[in-house]
């Protein structure tokens, strides 16, 4: 059994208007079962991590939601942030409250947000990532690449550990252009970044201490007083001086430099759910390649009529009826007070929309 850690932030801006920042889309229903995404992380992280060794990372304004979503998980799991400060002090965070319990103990961080489509594979590939964080590895489980995608971090991997699945992790690469993923694929060589790890608490904070010494102090400050009376005056002192890092670059980049870092690959049908267009290629549809996103449990089932329509991706959530005629490839989303239409080849421009509402100020709608 590991600590499993659930980082729970961001908005999801590439599935607005669904998605705001007031309830992201790890709350919402994008599995094709009853489930969020959150749940669904929680479920298939079950025989890893029971209940009382799996934690989630969120901010003041979604930790009611998580916990609603979550009652079997005790309340202190629930580590809230005062703000955003990214994935490494989120992260941080977790491996310093697990390590006060338990200093030597393996712990996984999995974004709330992924899609899994064989739970089992995706239990089996962490088993193995911890085998590699108890010989001393900070552990990444990289996903097999399907295809040349420029929309991932790339993992370049040299030969296995002693012929094993583990791969030490030469370099991290950033989302490359089509022409070097399809490079990468070809090679054999790369791995898709999924931002998954797998850790000895003691061998992470220890390399975080090395590359990012202040963040270290603070959260382990931070740590220090998370079960005292403290906790608040010390997190209000502290936490806004934080450096806003992500883990990749505060410590997984130079830890794979000096030779620190492994993986071990994975092909478990993971998704990011990057956005619309995504939802359209995971989730089951008609005969026509038409997908219908289901709404809440608590709302009525949607009323949409599609004719002569190919590819159409529509998510009803307004009660309204949505009718589409003669359309091919593309994305409406219909909420109470936004509704979007897109091109299906736009998706990934969705963030675009909400960049103008900022912009103008408007910060109700996003």
């Amino acid at each position: 059994m590991l600590y499993a850690v659930i980082p729970a932030g961001g908005s999801g801006t590439r599935l607005w208007p669904l998605s705001r920042a007031g309830r992201p889309k790890f709350l919402h229903l994008l599995t094709g079962s009853p489930l969020t995404l959150l749940q669904a992380t929680v479920e298939r992280l079950a025989p890893l991590a029971p209940p009382e060794q799996t934690y989630v990372v969120t901010g003041v304004g979604h930790a009611a939601d998580v916990a609603r979503q979550l009652p079997e998980l005790p309340a202190e799991n629930i580590l809230v942030e005062p703000s955003p400060r990214d994935s490494c002090a989120a992260i941080g965070l977790a491996a310093a409250v697990i390590a006060r319990r338990d200093p030597q103990a393996v712990m996984g961080a999995f974004p709330a947000d992924h899609l899994v489509g064989h739970p089992e594979r995706f239990a089996e590939v962490v088993r193995q990532a911890a085998d590699g964080a108890r010989q001393g590895y900070l552990m990444t489980v990289g996903i097999t690449p399907t295809h040349a995608e420029t929309g991932y971090g790339y993992l370049e991997c040299g030969e296995p550990v002693d012929g094993g699945p583990i791969r030490r992790v030469q370099e991290f690469k950033e989302k490359p252009t089509f022409e070097v993923a399809s490079s990468y694929v070809q090679s054999g060589h790369y791995l898709w970044n999924a931002g998954m790890f797998v850790w000895q608490v003691d061998v992470f904070l220890r390399e975080l201490a090395r590359q990012q010494p202040a963040l270290h102090a603070g959260l382990s400050t931070i740590a220090e007083a998370w079960q005292t009376p403290a906790r608040e005056d010390v997190l209000g002192q502290l936490w806004p001086a934080l450096p806003k890092i992500s883990v990749d670059y505060a410590v997984m980049e130079g830890a794979a430099a000096a030779g620190l870092v492994a993986t071990v690959p994975g092909a478990f049908g993971w998704n990011d759910v990057g956005d619309f267009h995504t939802l359209g290629e995971v989730l089951p549809g008609d005969d026509a390649n038409n997908v219908v996103v289901e709404p809440a449990a608590d709302q009525d089932k949607p009323d949409v009529l599609l004719v002569d329509s190919a590819g159409v991706v529509v998510v009803p959530h307004s009660g309204r009826l949505v009718s589409v005629l003669g359309m091919r490839d593309i994305i409406v989303v219909d909420t109470p007070d936004v509704v979007l239409v897109c091109p299906r080849e736009r998706a990934q421009d969705v963030k675009k929309l909400v960049e103008q509402l900022k912009g103008r100020g408007d910060l109700r709608l996003v």
